[in-house]
């Protein structure tokens, strides 16, 4: 009995960390997330989806929220800017290392339009191009994106 009681503490401990760091590391991108958003990443929801011509980006409050409806809008005009020169650092900062994606996406800027929308409780990045390469980096970006945020999106690419 205690031999199979320690098997099953030795077995579940690495189990339990992994779990546990996982959760901390979402955690923490969470954390990240809100001061570069400027908006509760819990009480909003992201969705990424690849489309056949880029791709979109949205973000919505999960409540009715001006201030949060406001800080979703600026922060999305905030990086089409940026990412229309090729200025990646808020994904950066926000995942806490290099995003699949930015390096071509970079090199590809003048390839590649950002619009920043509005949307009802929130906004919307869209992201188009005509580049191959650029399209294939576009994907890779918004893939890693909803692993990380373990989030929605589809794939019309």
């Amino acid at each position: 009995m205690r031999t199979t009681l320690a098997l099953l503490l030795l077995v579940a401990a690495p189990l339990h960390a992994q779990h546990h760091h996982a959760d901390t590391a979402f955690a923490s991108m969470q954390a990240r997330g809100k001061t570069a958003m400027g908006v509760d990443q819990y009480a909003s929801s992201h969705r990424f989806d690849t489309l056949a011509d880029g791709g979109r980006i949205a973000l919505v409050s999960g409540r009715d929220d001006s201030a949060a409806v406001a800080a979703i809008r600026t922060h999305f005009r905030t990086i089409a800017a940026a990412f229309a020169r090729g200025d990646f650092a808020t994904p950066g900062f926000v995942h806490d290392g290099p995003v699949p994606g930015t390096r071509v996406m970079a090199e590809k800027r003048s390839a590649i339009t950002y619009e920043a929308r509005d949307l009802p409780r929130g906004g919307e990045l869209r992201i188009r191009t005509g580049d191959p390469e650029a399209r294939k980096a576009i994907a890779e970006f918004l893939a890693f994106q909803r692993r990380e945020h373990r989030s929605g999106g589809r794939r019309d690419d």
